[in-house]
């Protein structure tokens, strides 16, 4: 080829050097890994094939400019786990990450192919923000994704890892994704940073303080999962895509196991405590029922009193919600009740059927949850249950009263199969409280108070609270043995393979927000 051909490799030749070893040692003194380093180990080995490496930066009209080929993000499309997947990996080390029209393009390529393909997308995001000599341009850009990311929403898997700077309007764009991924130590996210908070607050606070991984993942609800470096946590990413399917029109992959579907667990029987006040560890009862006891928590440290996260069942990829009795008594309020419904949005918008297990109280109580919206954010849980058409089943374990009862994916909003244990207490409210309503002048007339009270508890128990009134009116399907739950969750799963429900036709629903 002559000529031509040497113009070809001379081109590759440059890409290379510019990643050359001060390239690699500068991001590996911040204790992360580059960005090619991050999509090559994200993707099946030798299948990533990378967009636009040789597109030069936009021009700009005002300070210093600087020309770098793939403008400072790494974009392309390979397999993962032999599953097509599109990807963007911002280059912190080129222009700081920073994001101006030619790195706004290339996100929005790939973002239009996965889209267009049905993939599923990962946006690997270690950016300064909009590039301030592009002025307007950068804003565009930002636009363009976020744009995107609404468009993509609940037709493809979008997941977003902060695994450096994210700050500004550059937040906006996870936000919009399906799950956040962060590392500890090394990733933050804000929209105003710590010098304006200083200057418009007065108030002193770190980078990492103000939207570090743990602030997000324990307080602001903000990232899902939190990995100790880049390498645990890309690794935890392909552990989320094998529960997803490509797109919504697929249905999850299907693990076969060795775990006999009509495994009986007798331990069950003997999980949930005599003593109706006494709490204990829901996720021990996932682990028993679900295949190989395998549970993939979600938003693990944050509202703990709801648990959330995907297991399989008979090879069936399920959205697990449960209450948690260990944590404020299992009873919900405004995070658990966003968090939850959230996780079944997500559930329904991709085929994966939802199954809940329910010991609830009640809500919150208290001026502090009224105040803040207890109403309008317990109705999300409520509205994201009913308007699910995913198969919903649910088992009550103990304790649901009042209203708790019907969000919780009551057969009145939709739910499919409702079972439940022996030790179910279903009622408008717990014995103690209706007792000290319906019973306020014997109480206050009686020699002994507290005896009468034990007495017309055990009552109200014995005669209201019991599984077996809501079972024969039908409310219930069948109060079952524990020891037999994961049978009757798998055979009442397969029963609705092929459940189709028709909504009333309109633009879209007005959920609480």
């Amino acid at each position: 080829m002559g000529q031509a051909y040497d113009k070809f490799l001379a081109r590759q030749q440059k890409l290379e050097e510019q990643y050359n070893e001060e390239y690699y040692a500068k991001q590996h003194n911040r204790g992360k890994l580059t960005a090619r380093e991050r999509i090559l180990m994200l993707f099946d080995e030798g299948t990533f094939e990378e967009l636009d490496a040789y597109v030069p930066s936009a021009g700009s009209s005002f300070g210093k400019s600087k020309s770098v080929m793939g403008d400072g993000v790494i974009a392309g499309y390979g397999t993962i786990q032999g599953r097509q997947v599109y990807a963007y990996s911002q280059d912190f080390n080129m222009m700081g990450g920073s994001l101006g029209a030619v790195h706004a393009n290339k996100i929005t390529k790939v973002h239009d192919m996965a889209l267009k393909t049905g993939s599923p997308v990962i946006g690997l995001i270690d950016s300064g923000g909009a590039r301030i000599q592009e002025g307007v341009s950068s804003l565009n850009g930002y636009a363009n994704i976020f744009r995107r990311n609404v468009l993509a929403s609940g037709v493809i898997p979008q997941i977003s890892a902060i695994m450096g700077p994210a700050a500004g309007g550059a937040v906006y764009s996870p936000a919009m994704t399906d799950f956040i991924f962060m590392t500890e130590g090394t990733s933050y996210m804000f929209v105003t940073g710590p010098d304006v908070v200083r200057q418009v607050l007065n108030e002193q606070v770190t980078t990492d303080q103000l939207g570090g991984a743990k602030v997000h993942s324990t307080k602001s609800g903000v990232a899902q999962f939190v990995y100790s470096d880049d390498a645990n946590l890309i690794l935890g990413i392909k552990k989320l895509l094998t529960y997803l399917p490509s797109n919504n029109i697929e249905n999850a992959p299907f693990v076969p196991n060795d775990d006999p579907i009509d495994r009986v667990e007798e331990s069950l029987r003997d999980i949930v405590p005599e003593d109706p006040d006494k709490p204990y560890d829901v996720k021990e009862v996932i682990r028993l029922v679900v295949d190989k006891g395998r549970f993939f928590e979600v938003a693990e440290n944050f509202a703990q009193n709801i648990v959330v996260g995907f297991a399989r069942l008979g090879g069936y990829t399920i959205g697990v919600i449960a209450n948690q009795p260990k944590v404020m008594a299992g009873s919900l309020d405004i995070d658990s009740s966003v968090k939850g419904a959230r996780f079944i949005n997500f559930c329904d918008s991709f085929n994966i059927p939802i199954v809940t297990f329910e010991d609830v109280p009640g809500f919150m109580p208290g001026t502090d949850q009224e105040h803040q919206g207890i109403i309008r954010n317990g109705a999300k849980l409520l509205y994201a249950y009913t308007r699910a058409t995913v198969p919903k089943l649910t088992v009550i374990l103990r304790k649901s009263y009042g209203g708790a009862y019907i969000v919780m994916n009551a057969k009145g909003i939709g739910g499919d199969y409702s079972f439940a244990w022996p030790t179910a207490e279903i009622a408008v409210m717990g014995p103690d409280g209706a007792i000290a309503i319906l019973y306020r002048k014997e109480l206050a007339a009686a020699e002994d108070p507290a005896a009468l009270k034990r007495e017309l508890v055990a009552k109200y128990r014995s005669e209201v609270t019991n599984p077996y009134i809501a079972d024969e009116k039908g409310f219930i399907d069948e109060v079952i043995d524990p020891a037999y739950t994961r049978i009757k969750l798998y055979r009442a799963l397969k029963s609705l393979d092929k459940k189709s429900v028709s909504l009333p036709r309109r633009k879209h629903g007005n959920i609480p927000l």
